[in-house]
């Protein structure tokens, strides 16, 4: 992730409540590591999906995920609703990193750091491309 020092709430420029499911949680009673990637596929995909128009299965241009990574800080369980916090820390040509971080509510200190890297690719050949306009006037204003 982009800085030494842990990111807190303030660090993020976009949010999305995303409540915890029953099903989210292991045997041990907390959120299976599994699920955090899940949390943080819904957060790019729905401020892509809401300020980019993306359309997966139409889009001439989508963006795969080639790298994701996650620091688990703070246990997460059933029931409780969390605030998925989105920022941008690299737009590039083809690829944008993005950086996720899952706070309890009303906690300034993350449970969660995410770290998400999309390529852009042409929907049918697979190679890459530059990213559209649509999107990265989407998450310019997420950029830090």
């Amino acid at each position: 992730m982009s800085e030494n020092r842990e990111l807190t709430r303030q660090d993020f420029k976009h949010f999305l409540s995303i409540p915890t499911r029953w099903m989210d949680n292991d045997v041990y009673g907390h959120v299976n590591n599994v699920t955090y990637y899940s949390y943080f596929d819904t957060v790019v995909n729905e401020h892509l999906m809401r300020h980019a128009g993306l359309a997966p299965k139409t889009s001439k241009e989508i963006g795969l995920v080639v790298e994701t990574k996650c620091k688990f800080l703070e246990e997460l369980s059933f029931p409780e609703t969390i605030d998925a916090g989105l920022r941008v820390s690299k737009l590039g040509n083809s690829s944008i990193i993005y950086e996720i971080g899952l706070f309890k509510q009303a906690k300034d200190n993350p449970s969660a750091i995410g770290h998400f890297v999309h390529v852009y690719v042409d929907n049918e050949d697979r190679r890459p491309v530059t990213i559209p306009q649509r999107v990265r006037k989407a998450v310019e204003p997420l950029l830090v």
